[in-house]
C-alpha cells in the first residue's frame, strides 16, 4: 500500500472524528486509527526499501555511466596519442625523404659536372692525338710527294 494513501487515510479518520465543545480537540475511532499506525508501519519500511533500491540502482548506473565515460576518454586519449605519434613519424619520414632528394639531387649535378669535365678532358685528348695523327699523315703525304719528284730527277 502507498504511504500516500494512507496519509489520507488518515485525515479522513480525524474529519470524521467527532469535536469536543469549545475545543481544538476531536474523539477519534482508536482502534482505525490504530489499525492506519500499524498499515504505516509495514508500508514505510517498504517504500524505505524502494528509495533506497532506486537509490542503489541509480548510483549503479551512475557508476556504469563514469566507468563507460572513462573508458571512451581513455579511447580517445590513445587514438590521439597515436595519431600524433602517426604524425610526428610521417613529419619525420617527409623531412628524411626531403633530405634525401635533395642530397640526390646534389649528387645528380656533381655527377654531371664530373661527367661533362671528364668528356671535354677526353675529348681534348682525343682531339691533341687526332691532331698529332693529322699532322703524322699530312707529313707523310708530304714526303711521299716529295719522293716521286726526287725519282723523276
Amino acid at each position: 500500500m502507498d504511504i500516500l494513501h494512507l496519509i489520507d487515510r488518515m485525515e479522513e479518520l480525524l474529519n470524521e472524528s467527532r469535536p469536543l465543545w469549545f475545543t481544538h480537540n476531536v474523539i477519534i475511532d482508536e482502534e482505525k486509527m490504530l489499525d492506519l499506525i500499524d498499515q504505516m508501519r509495514v508500508t514505510i519500511p517498504e517504500e524505505v526499501k524502494k528509495a533506497q533500491q532506486l537509490l542503489a540502482q541509480r548510483d549503479r548506473l551512475l557508476a556504469q555511466a563514469q566507468e563507460e565515460a572513462n573508458r571512451t576518454l581513455a579511447i580517445a586519449r590513445e587514438k590521439s596519442e597515436q595519431i600524433i605519434e602517426r604524425d610526428a613519424i610521417v613529419q619525420a619520414a617527409q623531412a628524411r625523404a626531403d633530405q634525401i632528394l635533395a642530397q640526390a639531387q646534389s649528387d645528380i649535378e656533381k655527377i654531371k659536372r664530373d661527367a661533362d669535365e671528364y668528356v671535354l678532358e677526353t675529348l681534348q685528348k682525343i682531339e691533341i692525338e687526332l691532331d698529332r695523327s693529322l699532322n703524322q699523315v699530312r707529313n707523310g703525304i708530304k714526303t711521299l710527294q716529295k719522293k716521286p719528284a726526287e725519282l723523276e730527277q
